[in-house]
């Protein structure tokens, strides 16, 4: 309906084409969404690395605003595996193992100077880095590295993990 000029009113009609609210995306950018926001680690303590580790739970850093509180100590509820310190020869093949019971998707995170490089031990006994045996996809550098450092590679991975091609991963499985 149409008014004078100085007292406009327009008629709102009703759209058909469009009922309420409606988000539009892809399925990739939604399943992705809800995989970045609930990563749930299983912390590999093997040294003084784990500390740091435990730190970043606690309310003054609280790793739960990334959605990975709930740290899991079964490989197969748990999305990233979190190995903070060195790894001896003789974890090497527990560590392994248990990477291997992982469900896919699954993350490794190298936390600190010895996961990632063997650190300061150069000796017969200590692998020199943890990609040697298992695929890292986030190293976190320090000796032993600060908790900040560590939700730092939490917030890195949570980046990779929401550009990855979910639906095509799954084609291929399928296949």
């Amino acid at each position: 309906m149409q008014g004078n000029t100085a007292n406009t009113k327009t008629e709102v009609g009703y759209n058909t084409k469009i009922e309420g609210d409606v988000i539009v995306t892809r399925a990739d950018a939604v399943l992705n969404w809800f995989r970045k926001n609930s990563l749930w680690p299983m912390p590999m303590g093997l040294a003084c690395c784990a500390i740091e580790l435990m730190a970043a739970g606690n309310s003054r850093f609280d790793i739960s605003r990334f959605g990975s509180e709930v740290m899991r100590f079964s490989p197969r509820q748990s999305d990233v595996m979190i190995v903070a310190g060195t790894v001896t020869y003789k974890m090497a093949l527990a560590l392994k193992r248990i990477y291997d019971q992982m469900a896919e998707p699954k993350w490794v995170i190298a936390m600190g100077a010895c996961a990632s490089t063997g650190g300061m031990y150069r000796s017969y006994a200590v692998l020199q880095g943890v990609d040697r045996i298992v695929p890292v996809d986030i190293y976190v550098a320090g000796c032993p590295p600060r908790p900040e450092a560590l939700l730092d590679g939490l917030m890195r991975l949570q980046d990779k993990v929401s550009k990855e091609p979910t639906i095509e991963n799954q084609k291929r499985v399928a296949a």
